[in-house]
């Protein structure tokens, strides 16, 4: 089955490369966004995100008038929704947005057209996805009413990139792909096979749903192991990054590196879909979450502990004058993304209770989110020479390779400095 023309709605760190991809492979491609601001700055071919490479993909597309981007949906073949898909107070699913993308492409479908839910979503949400579908449009079939018989085709394909390597990844990596019926599966297998090199693996949408879960899982599970022990040795008086280094030595060990916390719209999120569903059986899936989501605090204790030792080896100053200095902000090194980064978290809490000036820098955002005011910008030198107490949040490059930062023992909760 051919789809020509395909839509894809949400323009950010997933459906803007899948949209310019689709392209690069000759597909007529209309990109839908709430947002004005990147719609227009993609139709300059021009991108609003940093994706390595993505700008010159998006570029070349918008130029040969093969992607364009609109706020309202219209007509197309097959419809990609890539949109958030974040929790509410008590970690519930919140399927707004999922829900108002369905309404908004209800009114331009037709008969034979394609629906894929690609948003990290709980199980269950492609089925209610479809009937979203179904009440705006009742002149159509669907396959919860009529099976492999239904007018239009619906399934569920998660994403699974890597942020920095997306591109890549994009045509690479095996994809899942879960169709509410055989043909819906079939019919979308036929669409990724335009740009997916990897192997196109065929289940149900439920089943496709769950995977993208357990992976994110998987993850967090043994992220949660790291930061465990990272805590256990800083009671014992144990290097933990040795420690992990050490233990990895076993061949059938690796253990992950551990970090302030977790953050990203996948990791931090994902698990409790599953707790929400079947709270009383995912009691290890929740723990890990516990775990990972305490983290920042410890870290903050830490930080307030340096504070309190400096002031003591140093009975001449006061704590207004002391100056704290931050490095990093994103949820992972190396990349601009900063959703539900602990480092966030961590800088919002030294802010709201310490009384001297707090230095940031992080080279991969242009400006500081407003929430963490008073904190300052700050260059890497500026931070290193003026600062009392340095704080190691993300370990990117830039201070991986510095050798000032090396020269200062920062408090290193990265392993940027001190790390496996």
């Amino acid at each position: 089955m051919s789809y020509e023309t395909v839509s894809v709605i949400g323009l950010g760190y997933i459906g803007l490369p899948t949209a310019a991809v689709l392209a690069s492979r000759r597909k007529t491609v209309i990109g839908v966004d709430i947002n004005v601001k990147a719609v227009e700055t993609i139709n300059r071919g021009e991108i609003h995100i940093v994706e390595p490479d993505l700008d010159m993909v998006v570029h070349a597309a918008v130029t040969q008038g093969l992607l364009r981007a609109t706020t309202m949906p219209e007509p197309a073949d097959a419809f990609l929704i890539a949109v958030p898909t974040p929790f509410v107070d008590g970690y519930q699913p919140d399927l707004r947005y999922i829900r108002e993308a369905s309404f908004a492409i209800a009114p331009v479908l037709k008969k034979g057209d394609l629906v894929i839910l690609e948003s990290t979503s709980p199980v269950g949400a492609t089925e209610d996805m479809a009937l979203w579908l179904q009440e705006k449009r009742p002149d159509l079939t669907f396959p919860q009413t009529h099976g492999e018989d239904s007018d239009i085709r619906v399934a569920h394909c998660p994403e699974r990139v890597l942020p920095g390597h997306v591109l890549k990844e994009l045509v690479a990596n095996d994809r899942v792909i879960g169709g509410m019926t055989r043909r819906c599966a079939d019919a979308a297998t036929d669409l990724y096979k335009t740009f997916v090199e990897g192997e196109c693996i065929i289940t149900n949408a439920r089943t496709a749903e769950m995977c993208k879960l357990t992976e994110n899982s998987f993850r967090d599970v043994n992220i949660a192991l790291a930061n465990e022990l990272s805590i256990i040795c800083d009671k014992l008086g144990v290097d933990v990054w040795e420690l992990i280094r050490l233990a990895n030595h076993h061949p059938r060990v690796n253990i992950l590196q551990p970090g302030p916390g977790v953050g990203g719209h996948c990791i931090a999120v994902d698990p409790w879909f599953i707790v929400a569903k079947t709270p009383n059986e995912a009691r290890l899936i929740r723990a890990a979450r516990e775990v990972n989501d305490s983290k920042p605090e410890w870290v903050v204790e830490k930080i307030r502990n340096a504070v309190s030792e400096f002031l003591l080896s140093n009975p001449d100053r006061t704590a207004s004058s002391v100056t704290v200095a931050f490095f990093g902000l994103t949820f992972k090194p190396d990349i601009d993304d900063l959703r539900e980064s602990p480092s966030i978290e961590i800088v919002k809490r030294i802010c709201a209770d310490f009384s001297g000036q707090v230095l940031i820098v992080e080279p991969h955002v242009d400006s500081l989110p407003s929430n963490l005011s008073p904190a300052q910008p700050s260059t890497l030198e500026e931070a290193v020479s003026g600062a009392d107490i340095h704080v190691v949040l993300v370990g990117h490059k830039a201070f991986k390779t510095s050798r000032l930062l090396h020269g200062v023992s920062p408090l290193d909760f990265s392993g940027a400095i001190s790390g496996i």
